[in-house]
């Protein structure tokens, strides 16, 4: 079978493909998937491009989508033909009790999806939407989770409510479309005209350009009426999260989901405490909010937004696209 590995010390340009063996039959409890998609999140960058120091040999990517080809003994949750979607946290079921490493995440702590075939125990992937192509499916591992967790599971979104979602990624774009089918208002930033046109499309009810509008944070108290945003889902980190304390309301909550603009900073704590809001971190979610969340996204009429999708050999070519932050959406590898 086809696979993607990482050379040390890492980078797009030691990122090796190579042929391996394809597993054997599945283990009792486990299931045979025939991987036909992956999508790119930041965190798989930082993976691949040596940041998060993987293995010699990992193969990356956390997020998968396929096909059940073969399951083992005992196993009734799947059937062969079922089309499934990886978990990102394979050992986080339910709860409270939630994971703070990397150490069992596919594409980081232990082998990921960049590989046509895996066995893996029944509890490392849920049932897809159905009617979902592949791509599509591969593209709520992490980013559909971390946006439904954010609204539904930590925030308690509910109609009428407004969200501020920042940036054109994958996490807020699905947030975006999430909060506009539960009947909330939108307001959404961008860096261009081009992008802005897209998202009012999408369903945005307003958008500001941030280069334009630096303090954007006052554009959106001014837009709703002095009072602020019901919550903000922060994908930037310290660069932009000043802003979004200014933008959210007295009793607001922000779901914290991204560093994208560094691992520390100054925060406006005063501001924070005052408005009495919360800020709630947040990596992802777990099976259970997964299995909640496809059985959501199958009322829904809306799909998500796919900006490219590259075969898997041309997995260097993906990331430099995402590098390059031009993209709308998720994207993905097929194969």
């Amino acid at each position: 079978m086809k696979a993607i590995q990482i050379q040390h010390p890492g980078g797009l340009e030691l990122l090796r493909l190579v042929d391996m063996a394809p597993p054997g039959a599945p283990k009792a409890g486990e299931i045979q998937v025939r991987i036909h998609a992956s999508s790119l999140n930041y965190h798989d960058l930082g993976v691949v491009t040596g940041h998060g120091r993987a293995e010699n040999g990992r193969i990356p990517m956390a997020d998968g989508a396929g096909v059940v080809a073969a399951v083992g003994d005992g196993v009734t949750e799947f059937a062969v033909g079922d089309a499934v979607v990886s978990c990102f946290f394979p050992h986080w079921q339910s709860g409270r009790d939630v994971p703070s490493t990397f150490q069992t995440v596919p594409g980081d702590g232990v082998d990921g999806f960049a590989r046509e075939w895996v066995n893996m125990p029944i509890h490392a992937f849920t049932l897809a939407p159905k009617g979902y192509t592949h791509e599509e499916a591969a593209a709520l591992t992490t980013a559909g989770l971390t946006a439904w967790r954010a609204l539904v599971v930590d925030a308690r979104i509910q109609a009428g409510d407004t969200v501020l979602v920042l940036g054109t990624g994958g996490v807020s774009i699905f947030a975006l479309q999430m909060a506009k089918s539960m009947g909330a208002r939108v307001i959404a930033t961008t860096s261009s005209d081009a992008k802005k046109e897209r998202l009012l499309a999408l369903g945005a009810d307003q958008v500001i350009n941030y280069n334009d509008q630096p303090e954007w944070g006052d554009v959106v108290l001014a837009s709703t009426g002095g009072r602020g945003v019901d919550m903000v889902v922060e994908v930037g980190g310290p660069g932009t999260l000043p802003q979004s304390i200014r933008a959210c309301a007295p009793g607001g909550h922000i779901a914290l989901i991204g560093v994208l603009t560094g691992f520390s900073g100054s925060i406006p704590s005063a501001e924070m405490m005052r408005k009495q809001q919360t800020l709630r971190g947040l990596i992802v979610g777990s099976r259970e909010q997964q299995q909640d969340m496809v059985r959501a996204l199958e009322n829904f009429s809306w799909r998500p937004i796919i900006d490219s999708s590259y075969p898997l050999e041309q997995i260097a070519e993906a990331f430099a696209h995402q590098k390059a932050a031009r993209h709308f959406g998720k994207i993905c590898l097929h194969y």
